[in-house]
């Protein structure tokens, strides 16, 4: 008997129009072993992850077809995962291929799971949220096994939404009071930036040849190279943050985000760095400074996330000219919120200015 009830909530993937049609980070392929499944959610559907007996990573919908049990609570059981309840085992396409109590049953021929498309590459595990085939490939996270470049991943919890998140990430001005010491100090400088907005993305310039990082400065640009800094959001769900010193100097911060539920994110962050002879020690002391200035950013997401939902999770903002990033972020990710219904935002490209 199926029992259904009509008062149930909407989830997030069937109210989220075409922002469901893309590749969210699951897991990190590290996590993913044949040992174990993994539980996650994402856009509040739950999902089990697991490695298949030839490797290969499987993301299904995270219930037995029998009794409802979480699979991720089960067993990886001879390259197949079993139910903790009563050991129904699922192959990698979702289907049940042995009822234990049963012995040889028809229904396990016929019942299933759902099964949701998977990518592995570069260090993560993708699932594909869509209803329909995957019409694009993951986001390439820059520099992975890259010759002459370190790379890690950090994933942080963030309490708060994927669009004021991927805003946080690419805000110059903040830095000076949430990052203050840690990586700008404010300078009374005058801060001209291009913001270009296509059809999926946001791309900002910023003009500031002499740009000061920190007290880190010294280190990652010891030879007082001219900075050339942009920051670009991709759609629907990731940014890209790129310091050059010079030709052999640099590093890129690329955060790709994954919503859980609201207010409810997890970002999986690649640090990648070319730092010349400092590459060998950089992996002693970047991932201490880099976690510290995350956890900042947590704290103050926290805080606006807290409030917007103290006042209903409207976003009354007023925007300044360092804010037309924001505004082209938000205008992009509420077209798709819709469905990509109406007019759809219209490419530009400004020239402004702010101060730090």
């Amino acid at each position: 008997m199926l029992i259904q009830d009509s008062s149930a909530p909407v989830r997030m993937r069937d109210r989220c129009g075409s922002l469901k049609d893309g590749w969210y980070a699951a897991a990190l392929s590290t996590e993913l072993t044949p040992k174990a499944p993994l539980g996650r959610v994402i856009l509040e559907q739950p999902l089990v992850v697991w490695r298949a007996g030839d490797g290969s990573a499987v993301a299904l919908e995270d219930r037995c077809a029998h009794r409802n049990a979480a699979l991720s609570k089960g067993a990886i059981v001879g390259g197949r995962l079993g139910c903790a309840y009563h050991g129904w085992l699922y192959d990698a396409s979702g289907r049940c291929v042995e009822v234990p109590s049963q012995g040889s049953c028809e229904l396990a021929a016929t019942c299933g799971v759902r099964r949701f498309p998977v990518r592995e590459q570069h260090g993560l595990v993708w699932v594909w949220m869509g209803d329909d085939a995957p019409s694009t490939d993951p986001f390439p996270m820059p520099w992975w096994d890259t010759p002459e470049w370190g790379t890690y991943y950090m994933v942080t919890a963030f309490p708060n939404e994927v669009t004021h998140l991927v805003e946080n990430f690419m805000d110059v001005p903040h830095t000076t009071f949430v990052h203050h010491g840690w990586f700008r100090k404010p300078a009374h400088k005058r801060v001209p930036v291009t913001v270009e907005r296509t059809t999926d993305s946001v791309l900002v310039t910023y003009h500031l040849p002499n740009d000061k990082i920190g007290f880190v400065d010294r280190v990652i640009n010891p030879d007082g190279a001219p900075t050339e800094h942009t920051d670009k959001f991709y759609m629907p769900n990731t940014t890209r943050v790129d310091y050059r010193f010079g030709e052999r100097r640099g590093f890129t911060i690329t955060s790709t985000c994954t919503p859980r539920g609201p207010f409810d994110t997890v970002v999986y962050t690649l640090i990648s760095y070319r730092l010349g002879w400092v590459n060998h020690l950089a992996r002693l002391w970047m991932p201490f400074y880099t976690r510290h200035v995350i956890t900042q950013d947590v704290e103050i997401m926290r805080n606006q996330g807290h409030n917007l939902q103290r006042f209903g999770g409207e976003m009354r903002f007023n925007s300044t000219d360092a804010d037309l990033l924001h505004e082209d972020v938000e205008t992009l990710r509420e077209h798709a919120e819709r469905g990509g219904t109406g007019p759809a935002p219209t490419p530009r490209i400004v020239n402004t200015e702010f101060w730090i």
